[in-house]
């Protein structure tokens, strides 16, 4: 009776009245003790109000249902179907939609439905994949921050194939640490080149010089996301770098220069099709034996060979598992290079060391940077030392604790 008696009330209402009216209804069909009778009017009366010509009470039933497991199911997807903004509220919310609810929502919903879905927390795999496919760029950028989202390997990969220029997204995609690594360089590469063709487009470098830069760059990240990750990350980049032509002689060597091997050891596994235990131990041979038949199996030129030969032999000397400094080429690992391939002729000869000389300039780059900064955090502890000596006094006193 009471609802009979609302519905008659709302005839004549006003908007404000009426919303804060259905509000109050909805609030009383989740919470109170209706009687049976009544629960079924006030669903239908609900339902009905679905259709007030005032966006003020949708939105205020919205408001009221989004987030109850008890809501009426036809209300819920009423409201779905409804504008925008209330039907965001209900699909960021409600746990009455299923899966299928939610991915036929991704499929026809715009901006801010997307968004909505997906802002879920634990968002199944099934709707990921869905918004990963068919989401806009806004959408992928909040599903890639979405941390309880399950988002399958393959929809990250879509998601960059779709929006990969994007790199509000591929900051949100880098934050996530279920990104795979094969992903990361993708990534990695993409911000490269973007890089690269914004420098050679200002004009700032020649475009061989910002492509050198470019090629450069995504080598270094590939060696230190295959050293500083999982076993199984250096087979998954080196994947990513061949299908992308981005597998070189050239980026084993340096792999193997930075006194970080396990890129270069992938990509012989890859390249020669040998087990990778059968790679291991020729790698790992100190006298050497079957290292240039490894080489010619795995495609490398045959002029490359004394610098690969070097560069293994000089990572056993030092022990080949051991890690690297982890600040890009090794200078002592490449002085012993240098030495056995000085007396190289011929083009291919002049090539290596060339690119063998580029490096040595890069590692010099690196080490004068390391050096200004250790000399500018020298000055910086100098001058507070003079300017409060006791503060020399307390650092020592507090190493003699810690010692202690």
């Amino acid at each position: 009776m009471i609802v009979r008696r609302f519905l008659l009330w709302a005839r004549t209402a006003n908007a404000e009245e009426r919303a804060s009216g259905a509000a109050a209804l909805a609030g009383a069909y989740l919470r109170s003790g209706m009687a049976d009778e009544d629960r079924a009017e006030a669903e239908t009366a609900l339902i009905a109000l679905i259709d007030d010509p005032s966006p003020r009470v949708r939105r205020a039933i919205a408001e009221e249902v989004a987030s109850s497991p008890r809501a009426p199911r036809n209300l819920i997807l009423g409201l779905v179907a409804e504008q925008s903004d209330v039907a965001a509220l209900v699909l960021a919310h409600s746990p009455v939609l299923t899966e299928a609810d939610l991915v036929d929502a991704a499929a026809i919903g715009d901006m801010l439905a997307q968004k909505a879905i997906a802002l879920r927390p634990h968002l199944p795999a099934g709707v990921c994949a869905a918004l990963a496919e068919v989401g806009c760029e806004e959408a992928l950028v909040t599903l890639a921050g979405n941390r309880t989202a399950d988002i399958p390997d393959f929809s990250l990969e879509r998601m960059v194939e779709r929006a990969g220029d994007c790199g509000v997204l591929r900051e949100a995609l880098l934050a996530r640490i279920d990104l795979p690594a094969g992903l990361r360089q993708t990534i990695a590469a993409r911000v490269s080149d973007a890089l690269a063709d914004f420098v050679a487009g200002c004009g700032w470098l020649t475009p061989e010089r910002s492509a050198r830069l470019a090629r450069e760059s995504t080598e270094r990240v590939a060696v230190a996301l295959a050293a500083g990750g999982e076993e199984s990350d250096a087979p998954a980049i080196v994947e990513v770098l061949r299908a992308h032509g981005r597998l070189t002689p050239g980026l084993m060597l340096r792999s193997l220069l930075s006194g970080e091997p396990a890129l270069a050891e992938a990509a012989f596994v890859l390249l020669s099709d040998l087990p990778a235990g059968r790679v291991a131990a020729l790698l790992r041979d100190r006298r050497g034996a079957g290292l240039k038949a490894l080489c010619r199996k795995a495609g490398l030129p045959d002029s490359l060979q004394p610098a690969f030969a070097a560069a293994i032999a000089a990572l056993n000397a030092r022990g080949f598992d051991k890690s690297g400094s982890g600040r890009g080429i090794d200078r002592r690992l490449l002085r012993e290079v240098l030495i056995a391939c000085e007396r190289l002729d011929g083009a291919e000869g002049h090539a290596l060391m060339g690119l063998l000389r580029r490096l040595d300039a890069e590692a010099a780059r690196e080490e004068a940077r390391a050096m200004a900064d250790s000399l500018a955090d020298d000055a910086a502890f100098a001058y507070l030392v003079e300017a409060d000596p006791a503060l020399l006094v307390e650092l020592e006193i507090g190493d003699i604790r810690q010692a202690a």
